[in-house]
């Protein structure tokens, strides 16, 4: 059978969807090989929540073609569905395949190839080198439509996998070997809604997943501020499931999140996260800040980093905002110049570091327990449950265990951990 290698831009959910596609064609023989081996087939799993997005997966396509000439070149995914006009128009690019087709990738490629593999049950593969956490989407799509987001054309209305469909997945890849699951969506505290009144929500897959496999960690991907559901909380009981939140939080001044259309202002925010801190009090809690919105003056940039100051969060991720065609944001008036976005993007990646280096100094003389990754030549890497990346000196960390560590010290982006 031929090769076939994979590229993934974007979301967690993005990596998922590679990660299952990637098991189904090893599973009919293919050989997956490493992005930058030659392959008969290269996949690039397309991202275009940002114009940056868009460019880069343009980029690595391009790649694609130049590196491996007569295999066949697939574009997937978003900007594959928001603008497939585009990268049909890219030299050596063969197929086009949109999110609602994703999922028939394998019978497109093979079809196009005119190939009949046999197509066996889908293999417990063993967790690919330097891989100790497994993505597993459990919801799609969105129906918020925030005014400067593309996904909900990209990914289109919301629908979640059934539980029992889930809980085969995670006892497969426990089976592979992997210690850690990272459940993803897009919208992944919607998790359950679109399935009617009295379905499974995700307080009841997660419940599911803890009582029913013998996982050693479950991590949860980002979570809506206004699908939070306080009684989700009580599921911290469990120590296997990691004190790590994402929640989105896009601006903490009230006039944006207003022209964002967020569903929360800032004090619903910060409510939420003293009632998070509350029930778990060591919280990694992680967010998501865009700067440079339409709009966004002096007066509103300060106090949104007044705000996150406030927070104490464990990480900001900042992204200056990037127009998309097609959504409400990219037509308003007052649009930032770029230099002043990049001015307040660094003002919140400073912050950012500062305050994550606050959090994990809490953690200075405390033991943790440590998902270790491959070794590095002088270090070992691994993560804990509150997402703290610690390395030791000790290179003898069995990659993909979970060890206890004393961790001693605070780094630029992390701690360091002796055994």
């Amino acid at each position: 059978m031929p090769s076939i290698a994979f590229a993934t831009l974007g979301c967690k959910v993005n990596q998922s969807e590679t990660e299952a596609l990637a098991r189904r064609f090893a599973a009919a023989g293919f050989q997956v090989v490493n992005w930058d081996e030659p392959a008969a087939v290269v996949v690039v799993n397309t991202c275009t929540v940002t114009h940056v997005g868009d460019r880069k997966s343009r980029q690595l396509l391009r790649r694609a073609t130049r590196r491996n000439p007569g295999a066949l070149i697939v574009a997937a995914g978003c900007y594959a569905t928001v603008d497939p006009t585009a990268l049909q128009a890219l030299p050596g690019v063969g197929l086009v395949v949109p999110n609602a087709h994703k999922d028939r990738l394998f019978e497109l490629v093979t079809e196009h190839l005119a190939l009949m593999p046999d197509v066996a049950p889908e293999a417990s593969t063993p967790a690919p080198a330097g891989r100790t956490r497994a993505l597993v989407k459990v919801q799609d799509g969105c129906a918020d439509h925030c005014t400067y987001c593309i996904v909900p054309q990209a990914r289109g209305a919301p629908h979640s996998r059934q539980v029992l469909d889930v809980l085969a997945e995670v006892r497969d890849r426990l089976a592979a070997g992997y210690q850690e699951i990272v459940l993803t969506g897009v919208h992944l505290g919607q998790y359950g809604h679109d399935q009617g009144a009295g379905a499974p929500g995700l307080g009841d897959l997660i419940h599911a997943i803890l009582q029913d496999t013998n996982l050693a960690r479950l991590r949860l991907s980002s979570i809506e501020p206004q699908d939070l559901d306080p009684a989700l909380l009580d599921l911290w009981q469990y120590q296997r499931l990691c004190r790590h939140l994402a929640l989105p939080l896009q601006s903490g001044c009230d006039r944006t999140l207003t022209r964002m259309g967020r569903r929360y202002m800032a004090t619903d925010y910060a409510a939420l996260v003293r009632q998070i801190r509350q029930a778990v009090p060591l919280m990694a809690l992680t967010t998501d800040v865009i700067v440079g919105f339409p709009g966004e003056t002096d007066e509103d940039h300060q106090a949104s980093l007044d705000f996150a100051q406030a927070l104490g969060l464990a990480r900001i991720h900042v992204f200056p905002y990037s127009p998309r065609r097609g959504t409400l944001a990219a037509t308003m008036p007052d649009q930032v110049p770029a230099p002043v976005k990049q001015a307040r993007a660094w003002a919140f990646r400073t912050l950012s570091a500062g305050s994550g280096r606050r959090y994990r100094t809490q953690f200075v003389g405390q033991m943790a327990d440590v998902l270790w990754e491959t070794p590095g030549p002088a270090q070992g890497h691994g993560l804990t449950d509150t997402y703290i990346r610690v390395t030791t000196p000790d290179t003898r960390q069995p990659a993909g265990r979970i060890t206890p560590v004393h961790l001693i010290a605070v780094t630029a982006d992390g701690m360091i951990g002796t055994g």
